[in-house]
C-alpha cells in the first residue's frame, strides 16, 4: 500500500466536513478553500480531492446532509404516537427548534448563509424542507391555514432559533422559553 493511499485511508468524510462546516461558518464559502481546509487537518489538499472533487461538491453533500437530517427530525415526529394532532404539532415546532440549536453551524450554513456563490446549492434542500414542514403543519392543524399562516408560523420559530443562534446559545438554555413560544404559535392557530 503506498503511503498516499494510506493517508486517504485516515482521512475521513466526516472529518474533512465537520472542518469545512467550521471554516465554512467562520470564513465564509468564498474564502474558505481546500488548502485552509487540509493544513487544518494536517494533510495535502490533494487528499481531501480523494473524497471530494471540489468545494462546491464538498458544501453541497455537506449542506444536504444537513437538510436529511432535519427532515428525519420531521419524520419521526410524524410517526411517533401521540395523543392529540395538538401533540404532534407542538412536536414538530419543538423538535425544529431544538435541531437548529442544538446544530447552529448546520442550521447557519442551511439558513443563514448570504454568499452568491453557494445560493444555487441551497434551492432543492430548503425547499423541499419547507415544503414538508409546512404539508406537516397543515395536516395537524384543527383549522384550514392559509399560505401566509403556514409561512409566519415557520418565520417565527425560524427568527427564535436565528436569535439564539447569533448569541451562541445553547437549547439547554431556552428550552422553557422555546416551549412557551411553539404553545404561543398553536394558540395563535387554534
Amino acid at each position: 500500500m503506498s503511503p498516499r493511499k494510506a493517508a486517504h485511508d485516515e482521512l475521513t468524510k466526516v472529518a474533512i466536513i465537520t472542518v469545512a462546516r467550521d471554516l465554512f461558518v467562520k470564513e465564509g464559502y468564498s474564502a474558505a478553500s481546500m488548502r485552509k481546509i487540509a493544513d487544518i487537518l494536517h494533510c495535502s489538499h490533494g487528499a481531501i480531492y480523494y473524497h471530494f472533487k471540489n468545494k462546491a461538491q464538498l458544501f453541497y453533500e455537506m449542506v444536504e446532509a444537513d437538510f436529511q437530517q432535519l427532515n428525519q427530525v420531521l419524520e419521526s415526529v410524524l410517526s411517533e404516537s401521540a395523543d392529540t394532532n395538538e401533540q404532534k404539532l407542538y412536536n414538530i415546532l419543538y423538535r425544529y427548534i431544538e435541531f437548529g440549536l442544538t446544530h447552529q453551524k448546520h442550521y447557519e450554513l442551511m439558513f443563514l448563509i448570504r454568499d452568491n456563490d453557494v445560493k444555487s446549492y441551497l434551492q432543492e434542500g430548503p425547499n423541499n424542507s419547507y415544503l414538508q414542514f409546512a404539508q406537516s403543519i397543515n395536516s395537524l392543524s384543527a383549522k384550514p391555514l392559509s399560505i401566509k399562516e403556514t409561512w409566519s408560523i415557520f418565520l417565527s420559530m425560524h427568527g427564535f432559533v436565528t436569535h439564539y443562534c447569533k448569541s451562541e446559545t445553547s437549547f439547554d438554555e431556552v428550552k422553557e422559553l422555546a416551549a412557551s413560544h411553539v404553545n404561543f404559535l398553536i394558540k395563535a392557530i387554534s
